[in-house]
């Protein structure tokens, strides 16, 4: 049977094809004719069919039929179907086959390389073991073809056999004195691996860095070299696999350290840096250079190259020179500030990903003593920065000023600001940090109502500066009624101010908490003016009949306040005591060792997660700021933000004498530790719902020095168990314990088994991703 159609026209056919099925139509005749080939004995073109099949097997149709022919061809005598044999071999076979006998069993070079090609690709853990003393043996042949390729088939040996290492470390040192830059690429990249598998063979290799270290000073002294030649660097591959064996080497290592020293200082400085060849080899230069134990000058040095980087045209250079700055600015703080000016000017490139980068860099950049400029630079960024920005540099922002505020003004004018550029896009958190830090400012309480007053009048589509404005003007509306120094001249009246509020009720943009918060401004004004509270009885007696449960509710309980408990209305509406901050809070959420502010409430499925009020507030008797009515509305609505939630909780304290039968539940217990490692702490506290029901909150924090972003935990219990995880508090974790991340847990166990639960964690921290796993076997509170 003559050949089906040449390689050259099936492609053509293939291509031309204007349907799949058409393709495959095509596909499938030229398959059944090189079967039918295959089966011939004297099949003159083996080459021709396999060659075809090869192609067919890139296409990703089957082609496991061929397996046999590439054995076939690797045992022909003619070089040009061994070579079409091996490299199907390559592709066509995996380690089921065992196609050992004929690999190694040739004394040509070349068909020797080609055996030793197909082995590092198909070979298994058997193969490798029975034919490792054949790969060491050629790793010691004169021959430096063969050499190279031996060196590369025992990296994969080393892989997939690891005990086979110290087989290939005395013949891998001697490779070193190769002249050979095959050979020597060879030879790194199998010490590499070796040192990374074993701390022997990393201390046995350490004598080796003067070795690679002369071999480096030769490549960069050396003249123009057509062969390795590249854009005028000498042989750029080897030179980056060099670096990052001495980085592996120099790690932690000071003698081996100062030993490389001087010759990263010179590559750093002679290496040309208008190539992109050139800013490889300066960029694992940097890397290596960081990642020792390098002098003070070098490091300033590596820093300085990450800043040439951030000015070159290329994108990806300025991103790789951002990830790598990020990594150092914990260690190298002020080197990184030199180039702070060009970092922030990445903010406004066009690339998403370099904008990202420069975002993360520029708020870890952020420091007492540069806090106003760069907050300036920030706050211009948030107004024109993409809309999947705005979340993280608002966070970024409220992070930056809680640590570095020069004064609670600029504090209080930076978080508003931010509150009127994107306060859609704020944390939960952020409403009740605020409440609490307008409220310790007693002497600011007038300009900031004044303030947050024209804000409400200027907007009210964002609901987290509404709600604060809301709560201010509920506190200290009759400071409004005054003149502020501090702002320009303005008479507000009475009437004003609940014509502000009642946009508010009244506006289909305000979400039910938010009208929660103008109700009860509304009817804590009723005790600071004296003119209009027959108008604000005539609003809460309105919404006593709204559909809105939560304003229902709440328009109930103040309209008996103003007929059954009028006498006791100025005492209970009086104003909020100075709330005491939590030590380590920021942005709301308490941290450090203050665990009663932190302890979980009982949840019912539904509802969101609060922590408890402090007990040293003062008791708030009709629920004025929604505590309880916040978690039903939660649980009936389920579109509740959780900012309202928290600042109900935040600046109230339990009691509510309409709610007779509220807080009666039993304390839960308090948060124990099941996992420290690396600076990350996670504790459990659990809240026995029934005999089967078990609430359990997971609570992490960070202790380290740098944020830990993509924060997750997954949990899994035995199949008898059921298991729902909440949505967690974030995932985010700011450095030195600034805030924490909660995550609630409900068990249902109806068949009483044993509880066990395994949670796997895992995070980002300076770009590495990290990955952990604990299992629970006790669970604090329960009765087993």
């Amino acid at each position: 049977m003559s050949p089906s159609v040449p390689l050259q026209e099936m492609i053509r056919a293939i291509r031309s094809a204007k349907t799949q099925c058409e393709e495959r139509g095509v596909i499938q005749r030229e398959c059944a004719a090189i079967r039918a080939q295959f089966r011939q004995s004297d099949n003159g073109g083996r080459s021709h069919n396999l060659a075809k099949l090869l192609y067919v097997h890139m296409l990703g149709y089957p082609a496991h039929f061929g397996q046999m022919e590439c054995v076939r061809m690797i045992a022909s005598p003619r070089y040009s179907e061994k070579r079409i044999g091996y490299l199907g071999a390559m592709m066509l076979l995996d380690e089921k086959q065992d196609a050992k006998p004929r690999l190694l069993n040739q004394n040509i070079q070349y068909i020797q390389s080609l055996a030793l090609c197909t082995l590092a690709c198909m070979g298994s853990a058997e193969m490798c073991r029975d034919l490792a003393p054949e790969i060491e043996r050629l790793l010691r042949a004169s021959n430096s073809y063969v050499k190279k390729k031996a060196a590369l088939c025992a990296v994969h040996i080393v892989r997939k056999v690891p005990d086979l290492g110290e087989l290939f470390a005395s013949a891998a040192r001697s490779l070193l004195t190769e002249k050979n830059h095959g050979v020597l690429h060879g030879a790194v990249v199998l010490i590499t691996q070796l040192c990374g598998q074993s701390p022997e063979a990393l201390k046995r290799f350490r004598k080796a860095v003067p070795d690679l270290i002369q071999i480096m000073k030769s490549l960069i002294v050396s003249g123009y070299s057509p062969e390795h030649d590249v854009s005028g660097v000498s042989d750029p591959f080897l030179q980056v696999r060099i670096l990052r064996l001495l980085r592996i080497l120099g790690h932690n290592h000071e003698a081996a350290s100062d030993t490389m020293n001087d010759l990263l200082a010179q590559v750093a400085t002679n290496t040309d840096s208008t190539k992109t060849v050139g800013n490889a080899v300066l960029y694992e230069t940097v890397l290596t250079i960081l990642d020792i134990k390098s002098e003070s000058g070098l490091r300033v040095l590596a820093v300085n190259i990450l800043g040439r980087f951030l000015l070159n045209n290329d994108r990806n250079i300025r991103y790789i020179a951002m990830t790598s700055l990020q990594k150092i600015v914990g260690t190298d703080h002020n080197a990184v500030q030199r180039h702070r000016g060009t970092i922030v000017d990445c903010l406004k490139d066009q690339d998403a990903s370099v904008k990202r980068r420069a975002l993360d860099l520029s708020l870890a950049l952020v420091s007492a003593s540069n806090v106003r400029s760069m907050m300036k630079e920030l706050l211009v960024f948030l107004s024109s920065c993409p809309p999947d920005l705005r979340s993280q540099t608002a966070s970024g922002i409220f992070n930056a000023a809680e640590r570095y505020a020069p004064s609670q003004r600029w504090h209080i004018d930076t978080i508003l600001h931010v509150l009127t550029t994107a306060g859609g896009d704020v944390r939960d958190e952020t409403v009740p940090n605020l409440i609490q830090l307008i409220t310790n400012a007693s002497e600011l309480h007038r300009y900031t109502v004044h303030k947050l007053y024209r804000a409400l009048v200027t907007d009210i589509s964002q609901q987290s500066l509404v709600q604060v404005a809301c709560w201010c003007i509920g506190e200290y509306g009759d400071l409004l009624t005054g003149p502020c120094q501090e702002m320009d001249p303005a008479q507000v009246s009475e009437n004003d101010v609940l014509d502000a509020l009642e946009t508010v009720l009244q506006s289909h943009m305000s979400s039910p908490a938010t009208r929660g918060f103008a109700l009860t401004a509304t009817m804590k004004l009723s005790t600071r003016i004296t003119d209009n509270v027959d108008r604000i009885r005539s609003v809460v007696s309105i919404y006593g009949s709204c559909i809105d449960v939560e304003l229902q509710q709440r328009a109930v309980e103040y309209n008996a306040l103003f007929k059954k408990y009028d006498h006791m209305r100025a005492a209970v509406l009086e104003r909020m005591p100075v709330i005491e901050k939590t030590s380590g809070q920021s942005n709301g959420v308490p941290s450090g060792d203050s665990v009663k502010d932190n302890q979980p409430v009982k949840v019912m499925p539904g509802e969101s997660l609060l922590p408890q009020p402090p007990a040293d507030q003062v008791c708030d008797l009709l629920d004025l700021l929604g505590d309880s009515g916040e978690n039903q509305q939660a649980s009936l609505v389920g579109a509740v933000p959780a900012a309202a939630l928290v600042s109900s909780t935040a600046t109230t304290a339990g009691g509510d004498l309409l709610d007779l039968l509220g807080g009666l539940e039993p304390p839960p217990t308090t948060p124990v530790p099941v996992y420290e490692k690396d600076g990350v702490t996670l504790t459990i506290s659990c809240d026995k719902q029934s005999d089967s029901d078990l609430t359990v909150t997971l609570t992490a924090s960070n202790s380290t020095e740098s944020d830990i972003s993509s924060f997750m935990l997954q949990a899994a219990v035995p199949k008898s168990v059921q298991l729902h995880m909440k949505a967690p508090s974030g995932d985010l974790l700011p450095a030195r314990g600034a805030a924490k991340v909660s995550q609630m847990v409900i068990l249902n166990n109806p068949n009483k088994v044993t509880l066990k639960m395994r949670v796997r964690i895992s995070y980002n921290r300076n770009g590495s991703a990290f990955q952990d796993m604990i299992q629970i076997d006790s669970f604090p509170g329960l009765d087993h």
